[in-house]
């Protein structure tokens, strides 16, 4: 008897029909180490002990942070999946600036490196694994990634190319295999400038050869014209006196004529003694010139009032005040705290313990976060990065640590002041404003006072409410909780084990990551405690990450 097929299925008319398999279109992100067999021969247990440490306390966490899935794991890689590409490029971004960190004190044949490959495509979801071609593109970036680089595909690049302050270097179309069309591809350079770093290295060499060739060159031209015609004014002088007539009448020679007189009014020697003198005594005077290598001598802040109130002065430090020099620079709004002694820490999170005595020096802050139009100002003298989008009276967001830094080195220049980042201490100790309950207003969450997730009706903003929004705490400052993610000098440690009790920044240690405060808008409300303490690595911009300044008397 013929057999007799399900026309729409395909299949035996004797089996049910197969359900469709569920398809959508997503970020996937594909990883794996570079040498990886080589580690293992260097070193096995080693190899294989350290890169399942590194899935469990770097790629997992990363990719569940940037709301992505973890799919599988690979021996020497991973797959994870995204909805956003953004997310899946920041997560790909954060794993490489991770690994940095991890093998700076390692030898370098000892280094595990990843190689990150990242498409949007559409794929088959199934309980345990993704199929299709958008993770086979994925997969042969990622085999083409050079050792700590991420890779992305031009449909990812679409996606993300003005959401992300980063470089992109297009690598071109590739032909991958098993994939029929050629796949355009750019490298993901997390540093802005970079690109243009990278693009000018070879010409950069290349102009440096010509120019030392054509210097050398232009060396030889020189020494031949200014030395040959010395050489015939010194014959010149100690020739007979008839000869020098005869020539002068010949050709009349300017350099003759004006050595003449020196050589009637003193002996031979005289001349050569007045010529040198001139280049012998300008040497002196260089020495005054060390003092002014001393910026310290230059007055830093204000003197603050003899009776401030507790805990902070009764007058901010701003711009036109004496004793600051004139400059084009707006700088920001600065209220002066005398310092104190305070209890730094609490029990709700390990992170936070134990809770131990600070005493912190007098020293500025600024009143806000830094905003958008104090960033740019910065940018336009080409002393920070990039040039920031949204309203000037926002907080600047996307910015790094680094990025963060390159502002107070500016700014601190522009002024001749001592600007900085607050240390980790600092900041709590502004941010209780002279308190010590959960939150600066008591120990109960009350509604309008910061600006997170819960806090406000506003929490679904693409930006931050602009700064000032709510009101100050007690000290005068405004947003220091809620707001913006800030940045503040120390390195960051997973307990206060240790920590500096003088209020100085905690620098020691693994530095691949700092210390960020005050949590975003968002994020909840257990952010916006002061005690609250976070980390980021400290090359990487994120969205909800800014920062405020302080100032040293």
């Amino acid at each position: 008897m013929a057999e007799i097929r399900n026309i729409k299925s395909g299949k035996l008319g004797g089996e049910p029909p197969r359900e469709s398999m569920p398809r959508r279109l997503a970020a996937i992100v594909a990883g794996d180490i570079a040498g990886y067999s080589r580690l293992m021969q260097i070193d096995e247990e080693g190899t294989h002990g350290r890169v399942k440490r590194i899935e469990r306390d770097l790629i997992e966490p990363s990719i569940l942070e940037h709301h992505g899935k973890l799919v599988k794991t690979t021996g020497d890689g991973f797959l994870a999946i995204f909805d956003s590409p953004v997310e899946a490029v920041r997560c790909g971004i954060v794993i490489q600036q991770n690994m940095v960190g991890r093998n700076a004190s390692l030898p370098k044949h000892h280094w595990i490196e990843y190689r990150i490959g990242v498409n949007l495509g559409d794929v088959i979801i199934e309980a345990d694994d993704i199929y299709g071609d958008g993770v086979n593109i994925a997969t042969r970036l990622e085999g083409i990634a050079d050792p700590g680089e991420v890779y992305i595909s031009g449909g990812i690049y679409e996606q993300i190319k003005h959401k992300l302050v980063c470089g992109y270097e297009s690598l071109g179309d590739r032909k991958v295999k098993n994939i029929t069309d050629p796949v355009r591809v750019y490298r993901v350079l997390p540093d802005a400038a970079a690109y243009g770093r990278t693009r000018k290295r070879r010409e950069t060499v290349l102009i440096s050869l010509l120019s030392l060739t054509l210097l050398i060159i232009a060396g030889g031209v020189l020494w031949y014209l200014l030395g040959q015609p010395s050489t015939r004014v010194a014959d010149r002088a100690s020739a007979p006196a008839s000869s020098q007539t005869g020539s002068s009448q010949t050709q009349p020679n300017p350099a003759a004529t004006q050595a003449a007189p020196s050589s009637q009014t003193a002996p031979p020697a005289a001349p050569a003694t007045q010529q040198a003198a001139p280049n012998v005594q300008p040497v002196p005077p260089a020495a005054p010139t060390a003092p002014q290598a001393l910026p310290k001598q230059q007055p830093a802040v204000p003197q603050q009032p003899a009776e401030p109130k507790a805990g902070v002065a009764s007058a901010p430090v701003s711009p036109g005040t004496p004793g600051a020099q004139a400059s084009a620079v707006r700088e920001p709004e600065m209220l002066p705290l005398r310092g104190g002694t305070f209890a730094m820490g609490s029990n709700d999170e390990a992170s936070e313990k134990p809770v131990h005595q600070v005493t912190i020096k007098p020293f500025a802050i600024s009143k806000y976060p830094i905003t958008v139009r104090e960033w740019n100002e910065c940018a336009a003298a080409k002393a920070c990065t990039f040039t920031a989008t949204g309203k000037d009276d926002a907080p600047i967001t996307n910015v790094s640590w680094s990025d963060a830094r390159q502002f107070v080195a500016w700014l601190a220049g522009a002024t001749q002041k001592r600007y900085r980042l607050p240390s980790e201490a600092e900041w709590e100790y502004a941010a209780r404003g002279g308190t010590q309950s959960k939150y600066w207003w008591g120990d109960q969450l009350q509604p309008g006072l910061a600006n997170c997730k819960n806090c406000a009706d506003a929490a679904g903003a693409e930006q931050p409410l602009k700064v000032g929004s709510f009101k100050p705490n007690p000290f005068g400052l405004y947003d220091m909780g809620g707001g913006v993610d800030q940045w503040v000098e120390d390195c960051w440690h997973k307990t206060y084990q240790g920590a500096p009790s003088d209020g100085s920044p905690w620098s020691a240690g693994d530095c691949s990551s700092h210390v960020i405060r005050s949590g975003s808008w968002k994020n909840d409300a257990t952010y916006v405690r002061p005690a609250n303490r976070d980390s980021y690595d400290t090359n990487v911009r994120y969205p909800t990450h800014g920062f405020r300044v302080a100032l040293t008397p």
